[in-house]
């Protein structure tokens, strides 16, 4: 309002004898006030400017002040009184003056100061002018820009608002975006509503501020007289621009609303794929009305909230029907097994993006078996998906079938494995499959694909143990390689085998390997209690929050109330495969030494070696060979190698090499007693001997 750098007015110094034709032509008037005397000269287009007629003003400046409100005199006063004091030579400033009809209107003025030799300000000569039209033009650009300011503002908080619900993937997180600083609240919003259509009525899921609910509108009517409802039931916005306008079109909520002191309010459906899915209302306690730019902001904003709600509820559905179809394939509850303690754990992968990735393919299983036996499988099947989910629960129920059915652990992994081929499905899984006599702490493990188990001793030491494995299941079968090599361990009283997936050691950016010995570790340091342990290890999987699935079993041998007698072990044997031979040489002097029958070790491994051989040297299939201590009058172990060929074993005499032919000789001498039984398409030659009780 002050041009305090106007420039110097070039005046005839015998003014206003020769008015400068210029400022006629502009309309403006000039003046020449007289310091010394105090009088204030204006010519005739001044007079017009200050709507005075001549004989109206006395060249006075005081009569000025019925056209000159008080404010505006006040102020000229202080700029020229400014000016004269700091030695400017002009100034000039817009200010308003009082018409004749009462009106108010804009006028700027530019005065320039005359001072003698001695710098002593003796006139003021100067111009004032119209400035209505100017100042309106001015006033118009300053509201049009702080209208594209507003607009900007409102289109960033749509845009910022927007952005930020492109991430929300629950009604939660949407809920928490509107409530952000970076949200609504930017918009001026005191209070947030948000209601869900549901069965016809509407379930309110926000509210706010803190102890802002009404009573009873937790669940409301479409039909009932809320704004929310009609918003819905119309599928058109409701804005509200005065506490009378609310208290008047909605009677049963003002009321309850009133300390709130709302002073407006905008009330929005939902509306996704055409139709209502909830309403959202925003209320304000510092605004009055609603501009038709607003309206179009809050409504485009509405849209988007729409959108991202539809989202997160369609994930809310999708998220509650892949976990439902994933715990009804994982096991509802883990038998109890004498002999161990056994604890599981699963957490679901916490992955950004697409639906359904909160679940996926890791499972573990516990199966009772025969003979103090029990079986632990724990596996992952390819995909994050419901997909995932449905193949893992058919592989666990057949791995489970083919387990009880008494197969041995390489049998079990390769007909998985051509289950999975068969399946109308691309998929693959890899799984570990572990056999453990809890008699003898014998544990058979085969591999598919899948890391290695680990061993925690009774002392608190961990180690990994190395398993050759085969291919992971439904690959092995679509190449044809369906051999799983069994390796023998065995578990001591207190020692606790650990199943895991590799969500629980992989790292991105960091070897598989060290991840292992990290989590060996872990281990070694962690809590006796196979449960706590057990917790341990998958609130380390939280805290990392990797975007893969972890399944975990441990299986914890007790230390036995007394030895119990019994105890099998089997083993498959596939021809040509020396190092299965080996292995089941070491399952055999294991498990005897075990079972408390060393004393006949010797004779009982190589008794089980001839009947291996010969079944793999005379048949053309491989050999199951079973080991298994009998209970009776006398404690008997018993060998069993089984063969799909129907021929019987018949002695020979020895050729002249003195090698073939002597291997049932020894067999007859070495075992107290031994037969041949048949077994559907082919036979079982089993050899027993006495074993002294253990004491």
């Amino acid at each position: 309002m002050v041009d305090r750098g106007a420039s110097a007015l070039s005046l005839p110094d015998d003014w206003p004898a020769h008015p400068d034709p210029i400022l006629a032509l502009n309309r403006m008037g000039s003046f020449d006030w007289d310091l010394d005397s105090g009088l204030f000269h204006m010519d005739a287009q001044a007079h017009e400017v200050f709507d005075l007629r001549p004989d109206e003003f006395d060249d006075n400046p005081v009569s000025l002040a019925g056209r000159v409100p008080s404010t505006e005199a006040h102020r000229l006063d202080a700029l020229v009184a400014q000016a004269i004091k700091d030695g400017s030579e002009n100034y000039g400033t817009y200010f308003r003056l009082r018409c004749r009809d009462g009106s108010l209107r804009w006028t700027h003025t530019q005065g320039y100061i005359r001072r003698d030799e001695t710098g002593r300000p003796r006139r003021i000569i100067g111009i004032v002018r119209d400035a209505t039209q100017e100042m309106g033009e001015l006033e118009a650009r300053r509201e049009q820009a702080a209208q594209d300011e507003a607009r900007r503002r409102q289109t960033n908080v749509v845009q910022l608002t927007t952005a930020a619900l492109a991430h929300a993937r629950t009604v939660q997180d949407v809920i928490d975006v509107l409530k952000d600083t970076h949200g609504l609240t930017h918009l001026g919003a005191t209070s947030l509503v948000m209601g869900l259509v549901e069965a016809g009525r509407i379930r309110l899921i926000a509210e706010g501020p803190a102890g802002s609910f009404v009573p009873g509108t937790d669940i409301t009517r479409i039909d009932e007289p809320y704004p929310m409802s009609e918003a819905v039931r119309t599928l058109t916005p409701r804005f509200i621009e005065s506490p009378q306008e609310f208290a008047d079109r909605y009677p049963i909520l003002w009321p309850h609303i009133t300390d709130l002191k709302i002073t407006s309010a905008a009330y929005l459906p939902l509306i996704a794929e055409a139709r209502p899915i909830g309403a959202m209302g925003l209320l304000y306690s510092d605004r009055y009305g609603f501009t038709p730019e607003d309206r179009n902001v809050l409504i485009a904003l509405g849209s988007s909230i729409a959108q991202s709600l539809q989202r997160a509820m369609l994930y809310e559905q999708e998220k509650d029907l892949a976990t439902g179809l994933q715990q009804a394939m994982l096991p509802r509850t883990i038998p109890s097994v004498p002999g161990v303690d056994v604890a599981v754990r699963y957490r679901a992968a916490s992955a950004e993006g697409s639906l359904g990735r909160d679940i996926g393919g890791d499972w573990y299983d516990l199966i009772p078996l025969p003979g103090g036996r029990v079986g632990a499988v724990i596996g992952d099947v390819q995909g994050h998906d419901t997909h995932a989910a449905a193949v893992m629960g058919q592989l666990r129920i057949v791995l489970r079938a083919y387990a009880a059915e008494g197969h041995p652990p390489a049998t079990v992994m390769a007909r998985a494995s051509v289950f999975l081929h068969e399946l109308d499905t691309d998929r693959f899984a890899t799984c570990l499959y572990a056999e453990a006599d809890l008699s003898t702490g014998v544990v058979q493990v085969v591999r598919a694909g899948h890391i290695d188990p680990l061993v925690r001793q009774a002392g608190g030491r961990c180690r990994r143990v190395t398993v050759a494995g085969g291919l992971p299941l439904g690959l092995s079968a679509e190449f044809g390689q369906l051999d799983y090599p069994v390796a023998t361990l065995e578990l001591d009283p207190g020692d606790t085998l650990l199943l895991c997936t590799d969500g629980l050691v992989e790292v991105p950016g960091a070897d598989l390997d060290d991840g292992m010995q990290a989590l060996t570790t872990l281990i070694t340091g962690g809590p006796t209690d196979v449960w706590e342990l057990a917790d341990l290890l998958i609130d380390v999987a939280e805290e990392r929050a990797g975007d893969d699935d972890v399944a975990l079993l441990l299986l914890l041998r007790r230390v036995p109330d007394a030895q119990q007698p019994g105890g099998r072990l089997q083993q498959h044997v596939a021809p040509g495969d020396p190092e299965a031979l080996t292995q089941a040489r070491h399952m055999i002097r294991t498990a005897v030494g075990a079972w408390g029958a060393r004393e006949r070790s010797d004779e009982i491994e190589l008794v089980a070696d001839e009947l291996i051989t010969n079944a793999l040297m005379h048949t053309e299939g491989a050999a199951i060979v079973t080991l298994r201590v009998l209970s009776g009058s006398d404690r008997r172990m018993r060998v069993e190698v089984e063969d799909s060929s129907s021929a019987l074993p018949r002695r020979r005499e020895a050729g002249e090499s003195g090698v073939s032919g002597r291997g049932l000789l020894l067999v007859d001498l070495l075992s107290d007693v031994w037969g041949v039984e048949a077994r559907g398409g082919g036979k079982c030659v089993w050899s027993e001997f006495v074993v002294r009780e253990r004491t």
